[in-house]
């Protein structure tokens, strides 16, 4: 908790931060509120359900949460408030009640308060005087705790006791009633003024257009209640899954029950041949082989091997769900196969059920995501606002003319109310969403799949994408290269499947150009799944012949140790059956720096640090095998500990892959760099190679120097405590750089990209703060003016982990300037994009799913290579398997963008048009009549409002990023000009039109509602206006640069020569018949009309040409260019974070430094490594040092 007031709690589970104030109902208050709900006739219920917090405030008071056993009133991390009750539950006599108090053991209780809240229930712990989750008191269970409930199970009433707590383990995703969300659509203030307006119109006999809206808006509703509940079915129909399963309970006894009714703590028995796992559980025996793709979208199938017994002290025998990962099933997960003991059952314990599990928070992350951060939709209610204080001075105009004229009070309020639904247009939020609608149409057609429309115009934004490497960048498989061999190696088995080798690729791959044989049929008539523990359950066999094996070699798999990205290796123990019982060999493979920590340093060639960076480098990625020979039993090798087996080892070599770039990446990379917007790597693989794909991809330019800081050992920096740091350049930069083409012209505002790169490598950023002053003053020389993401720095997991631990005032500039990301674990992929969200940048994440899932989710706009249709852990999934689907989203969520803001001003100089013409023509006492209110109304802006979005995206991504802001400079000079122009030439229209000599004024009586609205001057704007709406509408349905030209938007194009073509009949030629249907009163000299059209053609050439200059050149030119110029000398208050922070960190690199008595006063020497030369040749691969043939591999 936290907090010294105990009305106040902070709860933290996972993600979510919940500040928890505790309320009770107040008798007083409510009564008073419920007496006003009730003289409003309901009105101030509708305003306290649009506002909760308000309602908080009319009915409770402020108490202790102690006493709280009513309401609870709090916000999340996104700043969203909630109103939720707090359920009192009191034992009965036959009913059990308890809560759950560590270890997976539940503790009888007289009375229990919960409240839930997203799916997760929260339980009151007097004792604590705080709310927890409800899985929160067995975050640390012991291990000895899974072994105990396997031997026995639960009992009855232990079962009863915790689904009273924990509920059923299903993730149900309720349909809502229709009914109820036809009332919630309803209710929303949207349809609320739609209501109003509607009212207002039949009330003033409008009664063909409030028909029709009223109509539109049924189909409307009805519309978003279909895909609501669409949403809602599919969600449900991919997530919903329920079985039966064995548990055992009471004793040992093997009951059959449904998956609904388990509980954690219960035991369950894995089906030999395969389930969907129904919750989160921790494998007890046996091993078991799951494809994980539901959940992380990487279709590998991964072994999950048994929990070890409790040993050491209390703390290493406690369950951590990051270490013991590889001991949990995982909710939603596929097993493929178990294997153990023939007879004998593979057991597990359940650990979270429901919503708990991981599957559950990922589906709770699509039922309540994040709200987007987007100033658009802010900047949307402040306009409408806006409008309301025009209506409101509108409102006053009306009463004053009204009254001044003697009319009714009921034309009067007619007449107000009118105006009211002319400036605040209630199509508005309808129209806005068009773009997005058109856009998401757009992707599906070309295979990219949104569950979430509501961020594709937040994708217009995006400046900052992140890729995965393997399988986003790069081919998902690898292809082997070649070896770098001192002894003869072997690779770990693939398991077998059905008769069939799967696994992870990289196995595969290496197995295969072994040239062995993989036999798992030792014991003939034995089932694969009892191949657990056998004395030889798997075989491996050498081809003679290949390889200079004169005869036969076969080695028996006595134990694996399987992949652990935590631990970076794997390894496995064989044995010979020619070799003395006790004679076992470990052979260990992993990442070159783990398997060099974990051999003897004879063993290790003194140039190997030189041999990994020349290969890696060069984008290879490496594998290092090491082995040795132990002396043990055959009992022994199935109990020792890991951390016995893999040590002392002996270095055996390299295995070298190529993992190629996908075709498509590079025109990628280069299409973002071109557009400015940052790419990034985030990557789980080695940094040089990482480096390498990032230079080949064009992440890192190639005409830059690149730059490894790494940690080196001396006398200072052992005094004061800290490691000292060198710099080394790399092979691959580019040494004919011009030094003095570095910097930033701030006259031309040209900026020019930085010629040097900085990487850091292994342990060093711990000590990032300490880099000494003589490395400083090599950095100087080359350090430059940065603003636009040209200053490159390379970082890797474990030490932006320290960073994050130790120096968090530095992660913002780190995130800032560093592009590349190496050995980065899945949780420190989502904090690097939250911490690149806390900078201000608008970011995109696309991955594979493998490890990914946390990133993807993170991001404003999570784009997963999938070959389903939705993934529910990105709100875009992609068909396409390479990064071109980045420039879709990007594309598409540009046009969205500007087409929701064309949509916007559109619809804003439609409503202020109508406004002013409105104003006018009741100074006379007249009006617009029905038909021309209709016209405008539905063909001149509904119509077009509809095919507005239809304009398909630039193909080409502009350098510009389309503006963000709705109420930005260049947005309302735009709208407020364009009003101007309208009411300079209306207004001369009105006044000229009454010193005509036919002209006669408008005498019609003004207190009679059914009065003949007709008159030449109403009839001489409208003539105008309609050229106006027309010139409004192709204005803002402007191209390029972020879509493509109006004349491609076919249906707009056709509707708009429609349109001018109807309205050119309207005011040149009026039919005879239009005083009685189409309600014109003609103007009768053709001359005149004529010079109608004429006022119409040259306001809308005035519109265009103030719109072209003042606003495109400019604002958005000019005025841009003086701005990122004044950016550049002087911070100012409207740049962002990320832009603060690159003008700092250009202008004064030291930031680097804190501790100034760490300083070497010698620069070490930058080392540069030496080229391998790599020739093939007929079937040769040529090293440093060795020739090894492609049949000797």
């Amino acid at each position: 908790m936290g907090d010294s007031d105990e009305s106040v709690a902070v709860i933290k589970d996972n993600e979510e931060t919940l500040h928890i104030w505790g309320y009770k109902v107040s008798k007083v208050k409510s009564a008073a509120t419920w007496f006003l709900i009730f003289i409003t006739v309901g009105i101030a219920r509708l305003i306290l359900y649009w506002y909760p917090k308000l309602l908080v405030r009319l009915t409770t008071s402020r108490c202790s949460l102690s006493v709280a056993d009513h309401l609870l009133y709090f916000r999340d991390n996104h700043m969203n408030f909630d109103f939720i009750r707090i359920k009192c539950l009191n034992r009965s006599e036959d009913a059990y009640l308890s809560i759950p108090s560590g270890n997976l053991y539940m503790k009888d209780v007289d009375n229990l308060r919960c409240f839930s809240y997203k799916k997760v229930t929260y339980l009151w712990y007097h004792h604590l005087s705080q709310f927890l989750p409800v899985g929160a008191a067995d975050s640390e269970i012991l291990l000895s705790r899974f072994h105990e409930l396997g031997e026995t199970g639960l009992l009855e009433h232990e079962v009863l006791k915790r689904v009273s707590v924990y509920g059923k383990n299903l993730i149900n995703v309720k349909l809502k009633p229709i009914l109820v969300l036809l009332f919630k659509e309803v209710i929303s203030p949207f349809y609320i003024f739609q209501i109003f307006s509607v009212s207002v119109w039949y009330s003033d006999e409008y009664e063909l257009y409030a028909s029709i809206i009223v109509l539109m808006s049924v189909l409307s509703i009805s519309m978003d209640v279909y895909q609501t509940r669409k949403q809602e079915h599919d969600l449900r129909s991919m997530v919903h899954s329920t079985a039966v399963v064995e548990v055992v309970r009471n004793k040992g006894e093997i009951q059959s029950v449904d998956s609904e009714e388990l509980v954690p703590g219960d035991v369950i028995i894995i089906p030999r041949h395969g389930c969907i796992m129904q919750c989160d559980a921790v494998l007890l025996n046996g091993t078991v082989i799951v494809n994980e793709s539901m959940l992380t979208g990487e279709s590998v199938p991964v072994t999950k091997v048994a929990l070890p017994d409790a040993e050491g002290d209390e703390n290493s025998s406690k369950f951590s769900f990051k270490e013991h990962s590889r001991h949990i099933l995982f909710c939603g997960t596929e097993v493929m196969q178990t294997r153990y003991y023939s007879g004998l059952n593979v057991k597990a314990v359940v650990l979270r059920t429901a919503y708990a599990t991981l599957k559950g928070q990922l589906v709770r992350s699509i039922m309540y995501p994040k709200p987007v951060d987007f100033r658009f939709t802010k900047d949307l209610f402040k306009f409408v606002g806006f409008l309301a204080c025009v209506a409101a001075c509108g409102f006053a105009y009306t009463i004053a003319v009204m009254i001044s004229r003697g009319a009714s009070w009921k034309l009067c309020l007619v007449r107000s109310l009118d105006i009211i639904t002319i400036v605040v247009p209630p199509a508005l939020p309808a129209a806005m969403s068009v773009g997005m609608i058109a856009a998401k149409i757009r992707l599906r057609k070309k295979d990219v799949f949104c569950i979430a429309p509501s961020t594709i115009n937040t994708c217009g934004a995006i400046n900052v994408v992140c890729f995965d490497k393997t399988g986003t960048l790069t081919e998902d498989g690898l292809d082997f290269y070649c070896v770098r061999g001192l002894k003869e190696s072997k690779n770990d088995e693939p398991p077998e499947i059905d008769g069939e080798l799967r696994g992870d690729p990289l196995d595969l791959i290496l197995f295969k150009n072994t040239g062995w044989v993989l036999d798992e049929t030792v014991e003939k008539g034995l089932d694969e799944t009892a191949r657990f523990d056998v004395i030889q359950p798997t075989v491996v066999r050498s081809v003679p012949g290949r390889f200079g094996f004169d005869e036969q070699i076969e080695l028996g798999i006595i134990r694996q140790f399987t992949f652990s990205s935590s631990l970076q290796r794997m390894s496995v123990i064989v044995h010979n059956p020619k070799d003395p019982a006790r004679s076992m060999t470990v052979y260990c493979k992993g990442s070159p720096e783990m398997i060099a920590s974990l051999c003897q340093t004879e063993s290790i060639p003194t140039n190997y640090s030189t041999i990994v960076n020349e290969y890696a480098q060069y984008g290879y990625r490496l594998i290092a095998v090491a082995y040795k020979k132990m002396d043990l039993s055959f009992v022994k090798t199935q109990k020792i500990k890991r951390e016995a087996v893999e040590c002392g080892l002996e270095m055996l070599g390299l295995v070298i892959m190529e993992n190629r770039l996908k075709s498509q990446t590079i025109g990628v990379i280069q299409h973002l760099n071109r557009a400015r917007i940052r790419p990034v790597m985030i990557t789980g693989d080695n940094l040089l190679t990482a480096m390498s794909v990032a230079r080949e991809s064009g992440i890192i330019r190639p005409t830059k120097r690149a730059y490894i800081v790494e940690t080196v050992v001396s006398e200072t920096s052992g005094a004061c405590g800290k490691t000292g740091l060198t710099l080394k350049q790399l092979v691959s930069s580019c040494d004919f750089v011009d030094d003095n083409c570095s910097g930033l012209d701030i006259e031309s505002c040209n900026f020019i990209d930085s010629t040097y790169q900085l990487a850091i490598t292994g342990d060093c950023l711990k000590h990032f703060l300490l880099l000494h002053l003589n490395v400083l003053s090599f950095v100087k020389e080359f350090i430059v003016n940065y603003f636009y993401c040209y200053l490159f720095l390379k970082v890797i997991g474990p030490t932006f982990a320290v960073v994050c631990d130790e120096y968090p005032e530095l992660l913002e500039k780190l995130v800032t300037v560093c592009d590349v990301y190496a050995r980065m674990s899945p949780d420190q992929k989502q904090f690097l994009v939250n911490k690149l969200q806390e900078v201000e940048y608008t970011v995109a994440m696309c991955g594979d799913g493998a490890n990914d899932c946390a990133a993807l989710k993170a991001a404003h706009a999570g784009i997963s290579l999938s070959e389903a249709e939705a993934s529910i852990a990105a709100p875009f999934t992609s068909k396409i398997p390479d990064i071109r689907c980045v420039l879709l989203v990007i594309r598409e969520g540009r046009a969205a963008l500007v087409t929701s803001f064309g949509v916007f001003k559109y619809m804003a100089g439609y409503s202020l048009t109508q406004f002013v013409t409105i104003l006018q023509l009741y100074w006379i006492g007249s009006n617009l009549t029905d038909f021309q209110f209709l016209y405008i109304d539905l063909a001149l802006v509904t119509l077009i409002a509809l095919f507005f979005g239809n304009t398909a995206s630039c193909v080409k991504i502009s350098i510009l990023p389309p503006p963000a802001h709705l109420l930005s400079v260049a947005t309302v000079l735009s709208v407020i000009g364009q009003l101007t122009i309208v009411i300079l030439f209306q207004l001369f229209v009105f006044i000229y039109t009454a010193y005509q000599p036919w002209f006669f004024p408008f005498t019609a009586p003004f207190d009679n509602m059914d009065e003949d609205k007709r008159s030449l001057q109403g009839t001489a704007i409208f003539s105008v206006s309609m050229f106006q709406y027309l010139t409004l509408a192709v204005v803002y349905s402007k191209g390029f640069p972020y879509r493509k030209t109006i004349f491609s938007n076919r249906p707009l194009f056709i509707s708009l020569v429609l349109l001018f073509a109807i309205s050119t009949w309207l005011c040149l030629f009026p039919p005879l018949n239009a005083s009685s249907f189409m309600e014109i009163d003609p103007i009768p000299e053709f001359a005149y009309r004529a010079f109608l059209m004429a006022i119409g053609l040259i306001s809308a050439a005035c519109s265009f040409l103030y719109e072209t200059y003042l606003i495109d050149y400019l604002i958005l030119n000019v005025r841009e260019n003086w701005r990122r110029k004044r950016h550049a000398k002087f911070e100012s208050t409207d740049m962002s974070v990320f832009e603060k922070i690159l003008l700092s960190v250009a202008g004064d690199p030291s930031w680097i430094i804190t501790k100034k008595e760490c300083i070497h006063n010698q620069l070490p020497e930058p080392v540069e490594f030496q080229a391998a030369t790599i020739l093939r040749s007929e079937g040769a691969v040529r090293l440093p040092g060795t020739l090894i043939s492609n049949d000797a591999e």
